[in-house]
């Protein structure tokens, strides 16, 4: 197992499980839990150390019963050295039994999760293409300006800043950094610095859209990664090599026409002048260890030296642009992207497009398709797309005078339906052009909705039917007093229905109006 796992699995059974075991019962001599003992810590764990509860406590759970179990295994092969510490699991069946239900409420989460962001994705990638372009442009132009001339670009007008440090630079031979003035915002902007940091951006973003790779894999991408491969035909086709990947196994993915333009574009930056990308090492965090040095693509140069790009740049980098977007999308506002989800956005695209799901299991690294199924599963687009197919097969084996253009009597026939549709009590919701089958019999009629208004109308029809069921019992008219019985009940199920819809009615906020404007705004 990779050094996260092996992380998350010693945090489970040495930090929460025994090192909470020590504090609630120092003298503990063994595995032997109690039940008061485990229901104490079982308390104690469920609250994270902020006060919270645990989302997700089913992991500490599993990891704990699978060391009893595994204990159990090694004293009957080794019960010499293993044996002692045997004990009874406190971890019952039942309460890890309703793993697959929970299991299935984090899916529904995630897949909401992909809902939410699929309709924000192109405001997010326009955001940054633009953003991208513009400080390009603006860098382009300002690069050749003296100090002190301005420059127009898409309604905004910057002056070029130039200073002594500037002319130093110049004189021994380096570059000045282009720095202009907003003169609209009174900005200062490092044009250099932006321009440099809107391409990463935008890079990085491009990548993981189209390849659909982990984020520790696409910053592990180096130049050795692009290959090629010449078809029978002819045909030359750009591949990507992702390894190692979370797998630890190697794949390629087919590069499309898109993610090729935005690798191109990172390998001409690196080689603009005839230089060659720098080979540098990178220190994976998931492995704690410094890989050899090699031409990593995501590396920039920070002041003085070369540095590879880290995954919590990336993970900044797109929670402040989804916070300078919400200020013009309300989508934003509760809304924030994380790498992995252009991963799932992905998926759920390449499936959902007829792609095999086994293509899409190899592309995107999953030896289970089982994980690739959970990813995608989020827009139901095969039921979908077979569902409108079954209309469009059943309207066309229908006659075809059902879709010719609506006479002015049956136009009036159908208003006239409404219209009949209303009863003293509320409204009947029988389907169009069906007489009624209850004989107007409404209190037992399932397809009449209650009009709240008319619930002390409802109390006087009860008091009606009390006196006739009185009566009829008096005169020992048995089938009549079965037929109130059954009105009386159906209408006491119907005021309490009504009730309780009335209860939870919408709230009538009125109409929002103009606040005047202060005498300070209209001078």
């Amino acid at each position: 197992m990779d050094y996260s796992t092996l992380d998350n699995l010693s945090r489970h059974l040495a930090n929460n499980f025994w090192a909470t075991i020590e504090q609630l019962a120092p003298d503990q001599p063994d595995l032997r839990i109690d039940g008061e003992l485990y229901q104490r810590w079982r308390d104690r764990v469920a609250i994270r150390v902020d006060g919270k509860g645990q989302r997700d406590f089913d992991p500490i759970l599993r990891a704990v019963r699978a060391f009893y179990a595994d204990l159990q295994a090694s004293a009957a092969a080794e019960p010499e050295q293993w044996a002692i510490w045997v004990a009874p699991c406190p971890i019952s069946d039942a309460e890890v039994r309703g793993y697959g239900i929970r299991k299935r409420r984090v899916k529904e989460r995630m897949d909401d999760r992909t809902r939410q962001r699929q309709p924000l994705l192109n405001t997010l990638l326009e955001h940054l293409e633009n953003r991208y372009g513009h400080l390009r442009d603006l860098l382009a132009q300002a690069a050749d300006m003296a100090g002190g001339q301005t420059v127009t670009l898409e309604g905004h007008t910057y002056q070029r800043l130039w200073s002594r440090v500037d002319e130093r630079r110049v004189r021994l031979g380096g570059l000045a950094n282009v720095r202009v003035l907003d003169l609209e915002s009174g900005r200062h902007i490092n044009v250099t610095h932006a321009e440099d940091a809107a391409f990463w951006e935008w890079a990085i973003v491009e990548v993981l859209r189209h390849s659909g790779v982990r984020i520790e894999e696409a910053l592990e991408l180096t130049h050795l990664s692009i290959r090629q491969y010449q078809r029978p035909n002819g045909e030359v086709i750009a591949l990507l090599v992702v390894a190692p990947s979370k797998i630890d196994r190697e794949r390629v993915i087919p590069m499309s026409a898109e993610l090729f333009a935005v690798v191109a574009a990172i390998v001409r930056r690196h080689t603009t002048g005839g230089q060659t990308i720098p080979l540098l090492p990178r220190y994976d965090p998931k492995e704690r260890q410094s890989s050899a040095p090699m031409p990593f693509l995501f590396q920039r140069k920070i002041g003085t030296k070369h540095e590879v790009m880290s995954d919590t740049t990336v993970v900044n980098m797109l929670k402040r642009h989804c916070v300078e977007l919400a200020e013009q999308h309300p989508g934003f506002l509760a809304t924030s992207f994380t790498p992995h989800d252009f991963r799932r956005l992905l998926a759920t695209e390449l499936v959902n497009s007829g792609l095999p799901i086994h293509i899409g299991a190899a592309l995107l690294g999953h030896l289970n398709l089982q994980t690739t199924r959970g990813y995608v599963a989020v827009f139901n687009e095969d039921v979908v797309r077979h569902y409108q197919g079954f209309l469009d097969r059943r309207r066309q084996a229908r006659p075809t005078d059902e879709y010719r253009p609506v006479t002015e009597p049956e136009w009036l026939g159908f208003e006239e339906h409404f219209d009949q549709r209303k009863v003293e009590l509320g409204g009947c919701a029988r389907p169009y052009s069906t007489p009624c089958q209850h004989e107007h019999a409404c209190l037992r009629c399932p397809m009449i909705n209650i009009n709240p208004k008319m619930l002390p109308r409802l109390d006087e029809i009860e008091v009606d039917l009390l006196a006739r069921q009185a009566r009829a019992e008096a005169e020992g008219w048995l089938g009549e007093i079965e037929g109130i019985d059954l009105t009386l009940s159906f209408l006491r199920q119907k005021r309490d229905l009504t009730r309780r819809l009335a209860r939870v009615a919408p709230v009538d906020l009125g109409i929002p109006g103009i606040a005047p404007r202060s005498a300070a705004r209209r001078e």
